[in-house]
């Protein structure tokens, strides 16, 4: 087979979820399937880290997709001519957009559809651009893989599509992440928060993660449990909003908040294992990474209720109602005050992580490949 690859996210030393779900799944896929070609459709210059084997050609196009208007001049202008010429059996776009101005057959991962459940959080070209292609990549691909059984069942009620067209293919998280050791977790807590123990966040900083009730419900943790514990925030803020800042501004406790931007995995893998926790509250995630790689290190979760992540989390995390600060509260009183609550945790997770796996989802995703080629 010759299969076209949407690889515009692969992007050195600037990977984030999809991206990451684009590298880890492509790299294993072209390793595995060596017998067919691949032709990976960049936007820009590219890394030759991203040309995973012989069976690779990357090809850049022109213009450089950030922006609703040129979203629309690559996939429907510039992508078409490309694949007039390359002529393949499929066009694979793991971040969901697809081409409506080509009859090549056509898979998108759509991880979810935040947009349509939240449009008022994203810029206004965006979330017009969103609400107006998404429903059309859908109903034009040949099939449709997404990450959950949330998300399929949410694009089945939103779109009209048959379950029977949608595939799931849960994400995998990195082997790096890992437990580490006593004097581990005391490195990491030196270099990192002053020795202080603290609570996670990893994620970009968007309205539905839930930054504002968070920062908010660590200030409430903080009133009722006097002790030196920080709030590590890591990611960037790219869409920091007046309410984020409010509530942020108001707390008593803000100089108990560290903020790490946008951490590479070598880093990572040191925080994540020393954290007291990780509160990852979000309004709405079709999957949710960051809990898969903070139970592969042995870390308890304190995550919502809602959407995707009870799915995810497979009762081996705190589940808390995400708009209610109190009950963000206490689920950080509750694991800060219980050694015996935290080691049960850390058992569930690590036995949960091993439900995930990216071998596995590079092989749920190549069966979607060959089954959208029939």
């Amino acid at each position: 087979m010759k299969i076209a690859v949407n690889t515009r996210l692969l992007i050195k030393n600037k990977l984030e979820g999809i991206g990451w779900f684009a590298y880890e799944t492509l790299k294993r896929i072209t390793a595995s399937h060596s017998e067919h070609q691949f032709h990976f459709l960049f936007d820009r210059p590219y890394d030759e880290s991203f040309v995973f084997g012989s069976n690779v050609t990357p090809i850049v196009i022109q213009p450089q997709a950030r922006h609703p208007f040129l979203f629309y001049l690559w996939f429907e202008k510039s992508i078409p001519k490309v694949l007039n010429n390359i002529k393949p059996d499929l066009f694979l776009s793991p971040d969901g957009y697809l081409s409506l101005s080509t009859n090549t057959p056509s898979l998108p991962v759509i991880h979810d559809l935040n947009f349509e459940h939240y449009p008022e959080q994203l810029p206004f070209l965006v979330r017009k651009y969103y609400k107006y292609y998404f429903p059309k990549f859908a109903r034009k691909a040949s099939r449709i893989a997404t990450v959950s059984e949330f998300s399929k069942q949410d694009i089945v009620n939103t779109y009209g599509i048959g379950p029977d067209l949608i595939d799931v293919v849960y994400n995998g998280a990195n082997e790096i992440y890992q437990p580490i050791d006593v004097e581990g977790i005391t490195k990491s807590r030196l270099q990192y928060s002053n020795g202080a123990p603290y609570f996670l966040f990893v994620g970009s900083l968007l309205p539905r993660k839930n930054i504002a009730n968070l920062f908010s419900a660590f200030d409430l943790f903080k009133r009722g449990n006097p002790s030196n514990i920080k709030l590590m925030i890591i990611g960037e803020k790219k869409w920091w909003t007046s309410e984020i800042r409010k509530a942020y501004e108001e707390m008593e406790h803000k100089e108990s908040v560290i903020f790490k931007g946008h951490t590479s995995p070598d880093e990572l893998k040191q925080l994540i294992p020393a954290a007291l926790a990780l509160t990852y509250v979000s309004f709405f995630e079709g999957f949710g990474i960051p809990i898969i790689e903070a139970m592969r290190c042995g870390t308890p979760v304190i995550t919502s209720n809602s959407t995707s992540m009870p799915e995810i989390a497979g009762g081996a995390a705190l589940l808390i109602d995400p708009n209610s600060i109190q009950s963000i509260s206490e689920a950080m009183t509750e694991i800060a005050n219980s050694e015996e609550r935290r080691k049960e945790l850390r058992k569930k997770g690590l036995l949960r992580a091993k439900d995930f796996s990216w071998n596995a989802t590079a092989d749920k995703l190549w069966d979607s490949i060959v089954r959208s080629c029939r």
